[in-house]
């Protein structure tokens, strides 16, 4: 299912007009061939037979183009988590699945087009918008994991849920997280293992 970014920033004239979708597609095939901080709005411009002006309606900086791919990408990861995760039997199988997911998805969806990186890379030294409802959207994730857990009596009750919950997105951002996944991708798939397992006897009453 795709859905319109929520964070969709610096977008000029109706979302949903057919120009700035053609833009945005055409930017991502761009960026896919030549990187993101190698090309410049007058690039994209030729590419597509547009002006840079006409460009310039639609968005306001080669940032906002790379934002509304950069959100797609990463609604795309979320959707592939939720799938992964959808017949999960409980709050401990939930979180491994997660997490294997979270793995898959980052190395498919920014390193098969290793181009798209560039994105991913400036997305997150700034921070975009669309990386911090990201984030925001990783912790829910783990809290409400956790709230289920604890209701179904799997895990402990002691310590504050908050600190829980940040110490688990602290042990997962390296696997979360493109940009720092880039460094972890030979072992991703058996750290994701370890570590919720881990994190599993950790949590046990």
């Amino acid at each position: 299912m795709k859905s319109s970014p929520a964070s969709d920033p610096a977008v000029r004239g109706p979302s949903e007009h057919d120009v700035r979708t053609q833009i945005v597609e055409a930017a991502t095939a761009y960026f896919t061939r030549y990187g993101y901080e190698k090309t410049t709005v007058s690039d994209l411009a030729r590419e597509i037979g547009f002006s840079k002006a006409y460009i310039y309606k639609f968005f306001d900086s080669k940032q906002a183009i790379g934002e509304v791919i950069c959100a797609n990408r990463l609604l795309e990861m979320r959707e592939a988590v939720e799938q992964a995760t959808a017949g999960a039997t409980s709050a401990s199988d939930r979180l491994r699945r997660t997490f294997k997911a979270f793995v898959e998805a980052g190395t498919r969806l920014f390193f098969e087009d290793r181009k798209l990186y560039d994105i991913a890379a400036s997305a997150a030294m700034a921070p975009w918008p669309s990386v911090q409802a990201y984030e925001q959207y990783v912790r829910e994730l783990i809290t409400d994991i956790l709230k289920q857990g604890r209701a179904a009596g799997e895990f402990e009750r002691k310590t504050p849920l908050d600190e829980l919950a940040d110490a688990i997105c602290l042990v997962m951002k390296p696997y979360v997280s493109p940009v720092m996944l880039q460094y972890n991708l030979e072992r991703g798939e058996q750290a994701a293992l370890h570590l919720s397992n881990l994190l599993l006897r950790s949590l046990a009453p």
